[in-house]
């Protein structure tokens, strides 16, 4: 199977296999299921679940499992085989649709917030039929929702289909204003994925990386990422047959893996795919993660995805290209070539715009994570404070709506490059933004602030529900109006004035910025402890329960921290601190040897690295003592969020001292007795 075209979606179980493999009445209920939210007859499900199971098999697979995605971030599988017995003591191959449909999977050694005791084990997987099933190895993976014996969320998936649920509601009432008769409205994401690849043999000798997945400690080589020659350079042959044989895995599932390239950082790349309707998006991501980390131990490497695996190197991100559209494949965020005169569009952006200046907090938290801590507000990704650019065309329509003024429509200028050979093309009306956290991009916006490990399901949770809850406010005011195109200039009007402050079109990482920004009433969120306070407003209390998307106990169950301190002392205490005393004794002995030979031989520079590590070894030592003690300080209280602004503010605090003293010894340590590969040879290991 040589052909792209013949691999793409070899391994998926999609509407082009059912219709070829499925009666037609059976066909038409699951496209119906698919693109309408109908149930499925138990009886048509036995009809799919026998057909999925001969395809499946014919495919080499003997086992099937509900596939979901609890709060761990990961992914979720129970693996069940086809087989069956027979009384004469032989077995058949067997597929119901009841176990296609349900499944229940232990509920009670997941994270929950207290939804389930642990006592308390049963819980239920529901299959997605808008996400196709596929075949993973051996196993019929079916894409799921996870939910307890009560019925609460216990994963992404679920509060991610009932926000999109929320959105289309809301978004047919807006069309229906505007003489509209689309049938249903979808959200599209496609999630730009970065990561690093590193040697595997390097990374099994750093104990940070293996329980923690980034460096704790590690000092800058001579050469790290200030020449910019990695970004968009020539893949070197390891990293290109790992992506050679990442992207034929990816599309035999169906995954629209569509750009790769070289990252600014050392050792780091990216991939982006085309965009899919949001669930499917989810899916295909948390899939591509998983085939990243499994091809690149195949391939003698390993892919990391924290987001700041390598302090002085950018991080990793993933931006979230979110778009809306009809089922009939108008994008409702397209400006056209007049967007100063597309009522709809610029009702639809006003919709984003107040959600994104409503629910700053929320978008802030949807990204907060320890690891993205590290990431945020460096050169690399954009600052802590939301805000949103439109580039000069938008704002300049934007401004003349709010002063009633007339705007002078803007012509396509030719790009001249001052090469005659070259052609001409159309220039842009506007420039990109990198450093915009929320940034329009032409007819989708890019969410940038989004970490490369995350689940892209929380941002969209979140996106999805804010702009229904924008559009919400727009139907219920405009619906009945005698007359709906003044109605809707003054509704718009008081939108762009009420809500252009989130709007900003200069540098994100300058200073100057940071002020102004406060200035305007914008939140500031620098860590995840910053932003718990917020995660349960009755603002946004309200806005998840009013859309049915989260409830108050589905809520409440969503506060997580994670931290590295433990194994900073471990790596201190069992490796540095006897590292640096057999250099130290190494150098002694080097001066017995020398002033036995010549009692007047210069010593000078094992003296003073003798002494300099004297000073910091002891340094090290009460710092490590410091790290552990404040650990103990940390279990003193039981409030969630007490503890994690505890973390932030004293635990973090003796994580960076330690680690700056390590970092100052790593330098002057012979590289033989230092216990750890370091950052010139994680970073650049890989040919």
């Amino acid at each position: 199977m040589n052909k792209v075209t013949e691999m793409f979606g070899s391994k998926v179980f999609n509407s082009a296999t059912m219709k070829e493999r499925l009666p037609k009445e059976a066909y038409k209920a699951v496209q119906n299921a698919i693109k309408n939210g109908k149930r499925l007859d138990l009886n048509v499900a036995d009809v799919v679940a026998n057909s999925m199971k001969d395809w499946a098999i014919e495919n080499g697979a003997t086992h099937f499992t509900h596939w979901f995605q609890p709060m761990t971030g990961v992914t979720a599988e129970k693996h069940d085989s086809f087989i069956s017995p027979t009384d004469d003591g032989h077995i058949i191959m067997e597929f119901k649709g009841k176990e296609l449909v349900q499944g229940e999977p232990d509920a009670s050694s997941f994270p929950s917030g207290g939804l389930r005791a642990t006592f308390e084990a049963r819980g239920y997987t529901a299959w997605d039929p808008t996400s196709f099933a596929f075949i993973k190895g051996k196993t019929l993976c079916i894409p799921t929702a996870f939910c307890s014996y009560g019925g609460e969320a216990l994963d992404k998936k679920t509060p991610l289909l009932r926000s999109m649920e929320a959105i289309n509601k809301q978004a047919l009432r807006v069309l229906k204003l505007f003489g509209n008769n689309a049938t249903s409205v979808k959200t599209t994401v496609g999630p730009e994925q970065e990561y690093f690849l590193i040697d595997k043999e390097m990374f099994d000798k750093r104990p940070d990386l293996l329980y923690t997945g980034r460096t704790l400690f590690g000092a800058k080589p001579p050469k790290g990422q200030e020449l910019d020659d990695h970004y968009f350079g020539t893949i070197k042959s390891r990293v290109a047959a790992f992506m050679n044989e990442l992207n034929e895995e990816l599309w035999k599932l169906g995954i629209l893996a569509k750009t790769e390239h070289n990252e600014v950082a050392p050792a780091q790349h990216e991939l982006a795919p085309i965009f899919a309707t949001t669930n499917i998006a989810t899916d295909h991501n948390q899939l591509t993660m998983e085939l990243m980390q499994r091809i690149a131990k195949k391939h003698g490497m390993v892919c990391l995805l924290h987001e700041k695996p390598f302090a002085g190197v950018n991080g990793s991100g993933k931006h979230n290209n979110w778009s809306i559209s009809t089922s009939d494949g108008v994008n409702l965020l397209e400006p056209g070539e007049t967007p100063h005169e597309n009522a709809q569009f610029l009702l639809f952006l006003c919709a984003v715009i107040k959600a994104v200046d409503d629910y700053q907090d929320l978008l802030r938290i949807s990204v907060a994570s320890a690891g993205n801590d590290h990431r945020l507000g460096a050169n690399e990704a954009p600052p802590a404070v939301v805000s949103m650019f439109l580039g000069d065309e938008l704002t300049e329509i934007l401004e003349s709506i709010a002063s009633d003024s007339s705007y002078d429509s803007k012509e396509k200028v030719q790009m001249k490059i001052g090469v005659h050979v070259l052609p001409r093309f159309p220039k842009d009306t506007t420039d990109r933004n990198r450093t915009s956290p929320f940034a329009f991009t032409g007819n989708k916006f890019e969410f940038r602030m989004l970490g490369s490990s995350a689940s892209v399901s929380g941002a969209n949770i979140v996106l999805n529900t804010i702009v229904a809850e924008s559009l919400k406010q727009f139907a219920d005011e405009l619906e009945g109006k005698e007359n709906f195109n003044d109605a809707l200039h003054e509704l718009i009007k008081r939108v762009i004035k009420e809500h252009k402050r989130i709007i900003f079109n200069g540098n994100g990482y300058d200073d100057a910025w940071l002020a102004e920004a406060e200035k305007r009433g914008l939140l500031n969120l620098k860590s995840t402890p910053d932003c718990l306070p917020f995660y349960n407003s009755e603002k946004n209390k309200k806005l998840f329960t009013d859309h049915k998307v989260l409830s108050p106990s589905e809520l409440d169950a969503r506060y997580e921290i994670k931290i590295e301190a433990l194994t900073m002392v471990d790596m201190v205490n069992k490796d540095i601190l006897p590292a640096i005393a057999d250099f130290i004794k190494a150098l002694s002995d080097s001066i017995n040897s020398k002033k036995a030979a010549v009692s007047t031989a210069e010593c000078k520079y094992e003296e003073k690295i003798i002494s300099r590590l004297s000073t910091l070894s002891g340094i090290i030592y009460d710092r490590c003592e410091a790290l552990d003690k404040s650990l103990i300080g940390a279990m003193d209280s039981e409030d969630a969020l007490k503890t994690a602004v505890y973390y932030k503010d004293t635990v973090f605090k003796a994580m960076n001292e330690l680690r700056l003293s390590v970092d100052e010894a790593e330098v002057i340590t012979n590289r033989k007795y230092w216990p750890y590969p370091g950052y010139g040879e994680l970073l650049f290991s890989v040919r």
